[in-house]
């Protein structure tokens, strides 16, 4: 099942699905984001992770668009120590081709690797690959 959550404006800024055959969830980011929307993804993403412990996460941002980091306080401070409570372990990013994306992740990534397992891919295939190896 995937979940879609949407703008005011109607457009999905966000799609999350628990791949059970992987054993992680897919999150994928379309366009431009807020702390507003990446705090109501991160949200719904600890949620399902509530409902269905998962390990692993597919964190997909070849569509996202800009800038995140007003949210990077946000997703260390409160969001990363509520998943790890919740058992997720390691996060496979999808690095955006955007600069301003890419800047983004890996500010975050500096923050908050001391505590995940994060490594950032250029594309799909190769983070899909380091996800199935781990445990």
């Amino acid at each position: 099942m995937i979940d879609s959550l949407r703008r005011g404006d109607g457009s999905v800024y966000l799609t999350i699905e628990h791949n059970q055959d992987e054993n992680w969830i897919h999150a994928r980011w379309y366009g431009r984001q807020t702390l507003g929307t990446v705090m109501d993804g991160g949200l719904t993403y600890l949620d399902l992770l509530r409902q269905t412990p998962c390990p692993k996460l597919l964190n997909d941002h070849r569509d996202l668009v800009g800038t995140f980091t007003e949210a990077n306080d946000w997703i260390q401070q409160v969001w990363t120590p509520l998943i790890i409570k919740e058992g997720l372990r390691s996060i496979g990013q999808v690095v955006s081709p955007d600069i301003f994306g890419q800047l983004s992740i890996e500010d975050l990534k500096f923050r908050i690797s001391d505590q995940l397992d994060i490594y950032l891919f250029d594309n799909l295939e190769d983070a899909q690959t380091w996800l199935r190896a781990q445990k």
